[in-house]
């Protein structure tokens, strides 16, 4: 194993095939052998060997049973009608905050065999693939089974809580909670439990693991954790919660559980193997009650409250309204298209008020279209002249009181009926609604 990076090394090889890095180690190749391969004397990191050989010569059963249920689930999936259908997804057992608090408990479990996709598919069990042979060989299958099956459903749990406090503002809010009901599922909270299990594992037997695995795990996973997280951050659909609910996870199961050491005999414990056959049955019962209510679940939508789903309308409405419309102020002291404000107008007129100030934001937002029709009205000549230059910069002046009215109204109340201010545009700063960052079908994969 590379003292660099922690890449697998061959035993014939001299350099690292990932870094480049040479191989060091404390005993020297024979310059008898080198003469007889015609190579130039090499050194071995015998401890690394020695510990990688009688490791990974263990059994890694369950990681590819795993990769092969998650495989067959999505297949299925295809034929049901799409990865990516909110029917299908709702009928396997995606993650539905609703659907779990009408009693669906499964759901807890279910999402962790559950994938949105094929590039969602293909990175997990990748990651599965690389990962999961190390954690079941190290601490056996049985308590593999028990890592895998738990750090899921604490990263579906996590998930879980996490959209029902709804989006929060703030780097550390926005991180985390990202509200919204919309589908959630994959086996990412488990990856990162599998990640949480190999970074304390190699903080927590430094002292006795040769050089090349004390790079490869413990604080060499922390550059993947970080990375893993940021992106979770910068894309709003991956589920943050539930990476760090497995992560965290799989960081105290490795903190009071040991692994198997090399050259270690003996049975496992008998709690062990009573553990993994209640994490498999709880797999198998889930799936049977996904397959029990299959077509209920398959011909109804998540459950929405009236009152909920007239907020919607307002929210909706409100916000089209005033977007519309300071839109059509911009483009007509810009000269742009004359028939904005006529379309903005349409909007304002149908929009909904969440109360009385909402109400007068919006009345005072249509007088401004008004004014910015009738300026559009006026033709080049006109609007180019002592008195069209004064128009538009009363205008202006007006707008830009308005709009900092709104964006007040907006901060004090926004919370309360989930409208934000627009980050990626300072100048506007446009309301737009919490919802539209997290519902479905763009918020689902883990």
């Amino acid at each position: 194993m590379c003292r660099n990076c922690g890449a697998l090394v061959g035993a014939g090889q001299a350099a690292c095939a990932v870094c480049g890095a040479a191989v060091v180690a404390p005993r020297e190749e024979s310059p008898r052998a080198a003469a007889r391969t015609g190579r130039p004397a090499r050194a071995y990191d015998v401890e690394t060997v020695r510990f990688a050989r009688a490791v990974l010569a263990r059994p890694a059963t369950f990681t590819f049973v795993f990769l092969a249920l998650n495989v067959f689930v999505f297949v299925l999936m295809s034929r049901s009608g799409g990865t990516e259908s909110e029917p299908v997804l709702r009928a396997f057992g995606a993650k539905y905050n609703s659907l779990i608090n009408q009693r669906q408990w499964w759901r807890l479990v279910t999402p962790v065999f559950i994938h949105i996709g094929w590039l969602h598919l293909f990175v997990n069990m990748y990651s599965l693939f690389m990962l999961g042979p190390y954690v079941e060989r190290l601490y056996g299958s049985a308590r593999f089974v028990v890592f895998w099956i738990a750090t899921g459903v604490a990263g579906v749990a996590a998930s879980y809580f996490a959209s029902s406090v709804g989006g929060k503002p703030g780097v550390l809010g926005s991180f985390i909670f990202r509200g919204g009901d919309g589908p959630s599922a994959g086996a990412s909270g488990a990856l990162f439990g599998l990640v949480g299990v190999l970074f304390v594992f190699g903080i927590k037997y430094r002292h006795e693991l040769p050089e090349g695995f004390k790079r490869a795990f413990g604080f060499g996973m922390l550059p993947t954790i970080l990375i893993n997280l940021f992106i979770g951050y910068t894309i709003p659909f991956i589920d943050n919660a539930a990476h760090l609910g497995g992560l965290a996870a799989g960081m105290l199961f490795a903190l009071v559980v040991n692994y198997k050491r090399p050259g270690e005999r003996g049975s496992v414990a008998l709690t062990w193997h009573a553990l993994q056959v209640v994490a498999l049955a709880l797999v198998v019962v889930s799936f049977g009650e996904v397959a029990r209510h299959f077509a209920t679940n398959a011909a109804r939508a998540p459950q929405v409250s009236r009152a909920e789903a007239e907020q919607d309308r307002i929210r909706d409405s409100f916000i089209a309204a005033i977007n519309s419309g300071r839109s059509a102020v911009h483009a007509a002291l810009d000269g742009a298209d004359a028939k904005a404000p006529e379309a903005a107008l349409k909007k304002i007129d149908a929009a909904r008020a969440f109360d009385a100030d909402s109400a007068q934001l919006l009345a005072d937002l249509r007088a401004l279209v008004v004014r910015a029709h009738d300026f559009t009205a006026l033709d080049a000549r006109e609007r180019a002249s002592t008195r069209g230059q004064m128009l538009a910069r009363r205008l202006e002046a007006d707008f830009q009181v308005w709009d900092k009215r709104s964006n007040d109204w907006v901060k004090a109340n926004g919370d309360r009926f989930g409208v934000e201010l627009d980050d990626e545009n300072q100048q506007d700063q446009a309301p737009q609604g919490e919802r539209d960052s997290t519902s479905a079908p763009n918020a689902p994969a883990r």
